[in-house]
């Protein structure tokens, strides 16, 4: 394995290719590692069911929020969330628009990724307003109360763009599916599983028709989530700018939200396709090139994210303010200074291993360290939204926060439903493109 092998290993063809990657998607009987697999994110998932029920029933007081950290668990990991879902984004369209052919192979992965973690993250915002029965508020819609949202906050157009961005996914992820969908159905070995895929097909049958108007409409889609991906993170950036709070007035959340996602998401689509490619056997497949061109991107986000934290400290200090000062030196030196350090260790100083090949090839390093990229994300998130809150402007309002036992279940619980539905995804359809795949292992014309 180098950083110079092909997108597909010599040798590859597609009759190869189509019968095992379909081979698994129509296995009889799951693989003995799925079965294990599935177990502990399945009573993940079940733990988050109970969480959001007992929520129900005795309200948000069950988490740690309080005055003046109002907001907790909820919002870091609504942001923590969508950054992992639009990292995937980033590599499935603009990656697609810019003929990547070492795409092919890892964006069913990435574009699940986005699926699911879209889910997770779009769980919080709704648990988070105290009455989610009647979230349907924050729609414009004429009404007997006359009930209208403000139209200049951050937050609705927040909601606006989660929604847009969650069904622009589904359709974008659904469409990549069509025609491996109709290869599925074809192959399938039962009248019940032909059925099945065959209703999922649409009708798709490979007609010279069908592929015209399929690959117009694929690369409209494409064009759109390339910048609706920016446009989400810089929204949920402007959540955080578009209020008074020390620590969060800043023009530079949104660009610094984006460098954020890009790098959470990386880490995250590696840290799928590492073991997916050993316990799927798709080496053929998912080759060092695949693995030197993400931690290449990986390394440049950390850039990007570095860059950010030196310029957070400059404006600080050059702005002189006193409370920004103070709340900046508490993230230094203070109750959550561990999280402070552990989120420039995680982010910025773990990454730079990667400017070795020899690193970006080995894939337990690489995995250790998307896995220190993930948590360190996490710890960002909880440094912006918690020590911002936690020393406000009058000295009399400070205050701590401490998740309580229902915060960590329902943040576990997402991470389950996660897995899980990756998990159900390897298991029911096409982990890797098939029909993008053909197009590179067909042969060259002279």
């Amino acid at each position: 394995m180098t950083p110079f092998d092909p997108v597909a290993l010599p040798g590859s063809n597609n009759p190869d290719m189509t019968d095992h990657v379909s081979g698994i998607a129509l296995r009889a009987n799951a693989f003995g590692w799925w079965r294990i697999a599935t177990v502990l994110p399945a009573a993940l998932t079940s733990g988050l069911i109970g969480s959001i029920l007992y929520l129900f029933f005795a309200g948000v007081g069950i988490w740690g929020i309080d005055w003046p950290v109002a907001w907790g668990f909820a919002i870091i990991n609504y942001v923590w969330w969508i950054a992992i879902a639009s990292g995937g984004t980033f590599i499935s369209a603009l990656f697609f628009l810019t003929r990547s052919e070492w795409r092919n192979s890892i964006n069913r992965i990435a574009e699940s990724m986005t699926l699911f973690g879209a889910a997770c993250a779009g769980i919080y915002p709704i648990l988070h307003l105290g009455r989610p029965w009647f979230f349907y508020w924050l729609f414009p819609y004429p009404n007997t109360m006359d009930l209208w949202p403000q139209f200049r906050s951050p937050l609705l157009w927040d909601f606006f763009a989660i929604l847009t961005y969650v069904t622009s996914s589904v359709m974008f992820w659904y469409l990549g599916l069509l025609p491996d969908l109709a290869t599925l159905r074809d192959r399938a070995p039962t009248r019940g599983k032909q059925v099945v895929y065959g209703v999922m097909a649409l009708g798709f049958r490979g007609t010279s028709s069908q592929w015209r108007h399929y690959r117009v409409l694929y690369g409209v889609l494409a064009a759109i989530m390339a910048p609706l991906v920016c446009s989400v993170h810089s929204i949920v950036g402007l959540d955080f700018a578009g209020a008074a709070t020390v620590g969060w007035h800043s023009t530079m959340y949104p660009p610094f939200f984006i460098f954020g996602a890009f790098l959470s998401g990386f880490a995250t689509v590696l840290l799928l396709i590492i073991p997916m490619r050993r316990l799927l056997r798709l080496e053929r497949y998912i080759t060092g090139r695949h693995l030197d061109v993400m931690g290449r991107l990986l390394l440049t986000s950390s850039l990007f994210v570095g860059y950010a934290y030196i310029m957070d400290a400059f404006n600080t200090y050059y702005g002189g303010e006193k409370a920004e000062i103070t709340m900046f030196q508490e993230k230094l030196f203070g109750y959550y200074a561990g999280i402070y350090w552990a989120t420039v260790l995680f982010n910025v100083l773990l990454p730079q291993l990667l400017w070795f090949a020899a690193i970006r090839l080995n894939e337990l390093v690489v995995a250790l360290v998307s896995i220190g990229v993930i948590v360190g994300m996490w710890c960002e998130r909880f440094t912006i939204v918690v020590v911002s809150l936690h020393r406000p402007r009058l000295p009399s309002a400070y205050g701590l926060y401490h998740a309580t036992i229902w915060d960590w279940l329902t943040m576990l619980g997402t991470v389950g439903f996660f897995v899980f539905g990756i998990l159900l995804v390897v298991r029911l359809i096409p982990v890797i493109s098939m029909f993008e795949m053909r197009e590179i292992l067909a042969p060259r014309r002279p």
